[in-house]
């Protein structure tokens, strides 16, 4: 009975390999860009707490993905030739820069380096490879990839600006190559702030030429605001770069473009609340656990984040104030969203269908 039990549970345990959503390192973005919030706001137990999790949450995903690419392969493929799925692979370097950054912040700075080589490498080569991948995928052009255009296309510039993030917060402290780590991060948040507007004019024209059905507005669309602030949360910390000619060149410039994409990512709030409004309150669509979830989670720690840090960079206590507040938020949303992983899990993997049943009618749910 008990290795039918385990022989259960390990087909489901592939299984759930097997459809592992590309974007679940979302996890470990909005766990740990939290935990980089609760030390701006003097709070280093819970901070500690939040970079465990992000720390275990990210080496279990790496091992799942390892897996999936080992025994799934051509799952692995089909997620990568669609246009629906395929940027969500760049939560990897997202979730590496992010847990870099928060491990600097810890004074781990060989494991930030580390965490920097690695998001900096997935970077390079996802960005050409996904959409190559996306272009030479056998299907009706050009229309059929505009359909399928979503919030997740902007992880892309999300990961660009994470790699730039934890560069300009290394280029302070290191005591080599600072010229390097600069042209790193200017280069970065250059090609992240062209990359969402590219994708803003994807995702737009999309949204205007075909049908929007209130299941295609998920969680993912904040994603747009987390975009947003993440270029924000890169331009405040290039500002704060030491002197390089790169700085030189590029402050100015940073440093005003991080005020536009922070009024418009603050712009886009009440939108994406809205949207929320007509997915499930207009037309009943019920809010339970999903992965996408997590592309909701890390937008709002990474504004309040984003805010502190752009408030004490440009002296402006107002945006600091707001963002203070906003981490307390991220924080609630957080632990909601973690409750309902738990019990996702429990039900998908844990219990089978048949177990799930039993139990449900025996408690008369």
């Amino acid at each position: 009975m008990v290795g039918v039990a385990g022989s259960r549970l390990s087909t489901r345990a592939s299984d759930s390999v097997q459809t592992l959503n590309p974007g679940y390192f979302a996890i470990v973005m909005a766990t740990g860009i939290i935990s980089v919030g609760m030390t701006s706001v003097g709070m280093p137990a819970i901070s500690a707490v939040l970079l465990s999790v992000a720390v275990v949450a990210y080496v279990t995903l790496v091992v799942l993905f390892i897996w999936r690419i080992a025994r799934f392969r051509s799952d692995i493929r089909a997620d990568f030739a669609s246009p629906a799925r395929a940027f969500s692979f760049f939560t990897f370097v997202a979730a590496s820069g992010v847990l870099g950054t928060r491990l600097l912040l810890g004074s781990q700075t060989p494991l930030a380096v580390l965490m920097l080589a690695i998001a900096a490498v997935a970077w390079l080569v996802l960005g050409y490879v996904i959409p190559w991948s996306i272009v030479v995928a056998p299907r009706p052009r050009p229309r059929a990839v505009l359909a399928e255009a979503n919030g997740t296309w902007f992880i892309w510039a999300v990961g660009s600006q994470s790699v730039a993030v934890l560069a300009a917060t290394l280029e302070p402290v290191a005591s080599i190559a600072q010229r390097e780590l600069a042209l790193v991060a200017v280069f970065s948040w250059s090609v992240g702030a062209v990359l969402y507007a590219y994708a803003g004019v994807c995702v737009g024209i999309r949204l205007l030429i075909h049908p929007v059905r209130p299941t295609d507005i998920g969680p993912q669309y904040w994603v747009a605001m987390g975009a947003t602030a993440i270029t924000v949360l890169a331009g405040a910390r290039i500002v704060e770069m030491a002197d390089a000619p790169m700085t030189h060149a590029a402050r100015g410039l940073v440093g005003g473009l991080s005020i536009v994409f922070w009024c418009f990512g603050t712009w886009l709030v009440p939108a994406l609340l809205g949207a929320g409004w007509w997915r499930h309150i207009r037309h009943g669509i019920p809010l339970r656990y999903e992965a996408s979830l997590w592309s909701m989670i890390f937008p709002l720690g990474m504004y309040g984040v984003a805010s502190i840090n752009l408030g004490e960079a440009d002296a402006l206590p107002i945006i600091e104030f707001i963002g203070r507040c906003e981490i307390w938020l991220a924080l609630a949303a957080w632990a909601l969203v973690i409750y309902g992983l738990l019990v996702n899990f429990v039900r998908s993997v844990v219990l089978a269908p048949e177990e799930h049943r039993e139990t449900s009618s025996r408690s008369g749910g």
